[in-house]
């Protein structure tokens, strides 16, 4: 079941005694009667806020995938009862089974053709190379960067065959392009998302579809905490220059950027979201 925080415009504390407290901005209907599907959307991290900040920003419906039935059904729940659950779908999807992603984007086509995927899906862990098994890299690729491949061919052919104007978001990270220890299998796979959302963006351009990606530094969930020790934290926290981490939601609000017209002219972009010392 997700947090009761999950869907908050108010994130509590983290419990590296973050001081700063931001706000959720209002939605100005950047979204539209938009159809959107979004992976690892339930939970309190990015997936879960970017949902939120576009229910907020007038989609007309968004389709939820996770692999965690209950937390997507409470989710789903939540979004339906502060929304209107005719805008609110969940399926259970691994990225990892074509089959699911199909059954995803089956429930959304239900309800009109697909205007924009968010590709959120991603797993990490921390392993010396010297220690990471095989079975370790592969699961971690197989997750964040094959993952992030099928939902795009999956997708891709839908609005292709749709001939509708289709965005695409992916979620990297800024280790795809800095060095950090034990994060080799980690950081391949967002270089690889970075490099996949720039080739993407050039074979779909023909067909009107737009892919970007967002690379967020430090986003502070509850999940993260529970997964991290409050030494790498500080060390993390401490290279940021506001002194601090994202909301969840400051890089949703990118999202929405990217998967909205005000990003009209870009494709094969990947938006850094940081605030890291030069």
């Amino acid at each position: 079941m997700s947090s009761p925080s999950a869907f908050s415009a108010y994130p509590g504390r983290h419990a590296h005694e973050r001081t700063h407290r931001t706000r959720v901005r209002p939605g100005h209907g950047l979204l539209s009667g938009k159809r959107l599907v979004i992976t690892a959307a339930a939970g309190a991290g990015i997936g879960s806020a970017t949902v939120l900040k576009c229910l907020e920003e007038g989609a007309a419906s968004v389709v939820l995938g996770d692999t965690h039935g209950g937390r997507l059904a409470e989710a789903e729940k939540q979004l339906g009862e502060r929304f209107g659950a005719e805008r609110v779908r969940s399926v259970v999807c691994d990225v990892t089974r074509e089959e699911q992603i199909t059954e995803l984007l089956d429930a959304a086509e239900e309800l009109g053709p697909i205007d924009v995927m968010i590709n959120n899906a991603g797993l990490g862990g921390s392993t010396p190379i010297l220690d990471m098994t095989d079975e370790e890299w592969s699961r971690v690729l197989d997750i964040t960067l094959t993952g992030t491949f099928r939902c795009i061919r999956a997708v891709g052919k839908r609005m292709v065959a749709a001939e509708t104007s289709g965005v695409i978001v992916n979620n990297a990270s800024v280790i795809g392009w800095r060095a950090q220890a034990e994060q080799a299998h980690y950081a391949a796979a967002k270089a690889g998302v970075m490099a996949l959302t720039r080739s993407a963006a050039i074979d779909l351009a023909a067909h009107g579809i737009r892919v970007n990606a967002v690379s967020p530094s430090l986003a502070m969930h509850p999940f993260l905490e529970k997964v991290t020790t409050p030494e790498l934290l500080e060390q993390l926290t401490a290279r940021e220059a506001f002194g601090r981490g994202a909301e969840p939601w400051e890089v949703a609000n990118v999202m929405v950027f990217l998967a909205s017209a005000y990003s009209s002219y870009m494709t094969g972009e990947v938006v850094s979201v940081s605030s890291q010392h030069a």
